[in-house]
């Protein structure tokens, strides 16, 4: 069974840090045999993607517009929605588990729709959560590239993922 892991993280400019782990998350996910799955744009996105497609994976990118050309060329294959950041639904959705590095409030809205559906997130350097002033301990945070697809493997695994 295919695995399909999603990375999520800041557009451009993305911080250097998030980029280079984003590309080293890439490269694993596609040498665990998982496909990726992205919002085809920038920055986490696109090194992602980059990763990937150096190792021979498949980078899929489900894009915010109606055209199919991507401001990423590191896609293997790219789905136009025309939905803006709605799409963030379709990424969380299509996973079978998330991996967010660093990130905005979109990669806020991914983390959000994912504990919601019970996809398991694993995060690098991104959002802690709180409730009503108080920490919330509600998904997995790695120090490393390689403990994070690990981490997102395993539990894509244990869910039953396909």
């Amino acid at each position: 069974m295919t695995l399909y892991v999603a990375v999520c993280g800041a557009d451009d400019p993305a911080p250097p840090d998030a980029v280079a782990a984003a590309e080293e998350i890439g490269r694993l996910v596609a040498r665990a045999g998982a496909v990726l799955v992205c919002g085809g744009g920038g920055g986490v996105m696109a090194a992602a993607t980059r990763g990937a497609s150096a190792e021979g994976g498949l980078a899929v990118g489900i894009l915010p517009g109606a055209d199919r050309l991507a401001p990423n060329e590191h896609l293997t294959v790219s789905i136009p929605t025309g939905m803006g950041e709605m799409r963030n639904a379709l990424i969380v959705r299509s996973a079978d588990a998330l991996i967010a590095v660093g990130g905005e409030f979109g990669t806020l809205s991914e983390i959000a729709f994912a504990l919601k559906t019970g996809v398991p997130v694993v995060g690098l350097g991104t959002w802690e959560l709180g409730k009503q002033g108080r920490p919330v301990d509600a998904f997995p945070v790695m120090a490393t590239p390689e403990e994070a697809v690990r981490e997102a493997v395993r539990l894509a695994e244990q869910r039953g993922a396909g």
